[in-house]
This record gives structure tokens, C-alpha cells and sequence, in this order.
């Protein structure tokens, strides 16, 4: 888990451009400890200790300002930069790589027990300020949402979504 730390830590430095030190990304940024906090709740969740998991998963959010939900599923390397004010829902998967700014919320719709309720995101997304993501949406490879977007249908891959409700506009092909 140590190793994983310090690979998450280089990560950071690499892409966060107001990242000095290997020091830095592993003590100062809240998503560090967050994402860490959420490896261990998400442990306990799968065990069936979810009382334990919800506890340690409210310690985090309440030091770093990011609620995980110890159900979500989360790929490697996300970068929730600044942080303040993410809400990750229970049923909510995050792919690789995906780089979320502050206040944004995959958040569910409905109170149905046993069902999918939060987003899917795929691998490489940028998920803008203050966007929220409702529902069972899923968001593909490469896509991109806006600052503010209230998504609620699919974003398909390398497109961006945004506005309120949200419309996805083609990106241009990468080359």
C-alpha cells in the first residue's frame, strides 16, 4: 500500500503544474488522504462491515472535504484537484485517470435499494467546477463536462457536455 502511495504521489507531481515535491502531493493534497481513507472503507464495505466502512469514509470527508461513498468504485490514478465539496456516491464507477475539479457530485437519482443509481465515468474524463452528474448516466473515454453542467443523459466518448441540462458538442479528433 506504501508503494501505491508514492506511485499516487509521482502521479500528481507529474500532472498538477502547482505541484513542487514527491512531499507535497503525498501530505498536502486532500485527494491523497481521501483516496487512501477510501481504499481501507472500501475494504470493510465489501465485507459486509459497512457501519465500520460509513465511519471511516465520514472521518475522511470531514478532514479533507471529499465524500467518498466506501461503495463507490474507483479507478487508478483519480486527481480531485482543490477537492472541497466532491460527492462521490455509493453506486458511482470512476475509470482511470479521470481528473475532477472541486464541488463536483455524482450523485444519485431515486432511493432504490440494490440498484445502480449514480454515474459510470470512463477512463482519461475531465469532470469541470461545480458539475453534477445524476443518475445511472453513463460518461465515455475522453469526454468532457463543463463547469456548472447538470448532466443527465450519457455523454458519449470524446465528447463535451455542457450547459443546464447539458448538451454534448463533438470534440475535435486528437491527431
Amino acid at each position: 500500500m506504501i508503494k501505491e502511495f508514492v506511485s499516487y504521489g509521482k502521479y500528481i507531481l507529474k500532472v498538477d503544474p502547482a505541484c513542487h515535491s514527491l512531499f507535497e502531493a503525498m501530505f498536502m493534497y486532500p485527494v491523497t488522504r481521501a483516496l487512501f481513507s477510501h481504499k481501507i472503507s472500501h475494504y470493510f464495505y465489501k465485507r459486509g462491515n459497512r457501519t465500520l466502512a460509513r465511519w471511516i469514509s465520514q472521518k475522511a470527508r470531514k478532514r479533507t472535504g471529499i465524500e467518498i461513498h466506501p461503495g463507490a468504485q474507483i479507478g487508478k490514478y483519480l486527481f480531485i484537484d482543490h477537492g472541497m465539496g466532491v460527492v462521490i456516491g455509493e453506486t458511482a464507477i470512476v475509470g482511470d485517470y479521470v481528473t475532477m475539479y472541486h464541488g463536483v457530485t455524482l450523485g444519485g437519482t431515486g432511493n432504490e435499494k440494490g440498484k445502480k443509481r449514480h454515474p459510470t465515468i470512463g477512463n482519461h474524463v475531465l469532470l469541470g467546477t461545480g458539475s453534477k452528474l445524476l443518475g445511472p448516466i453513463i460518461v465515455g473515454d475522453y469526454a468532457k463536462v463543463g463547469a456548472n453542467a447538470v448532466v443527465l443523459k450519457d455523454v458519449p466518448s470524446n465528447y463535451t457536455a455542457v450547459g443546464i441540462p447539458a448538451v454534448n458538442i463533438r470534440q475535435k479528433e486528437r491527431g
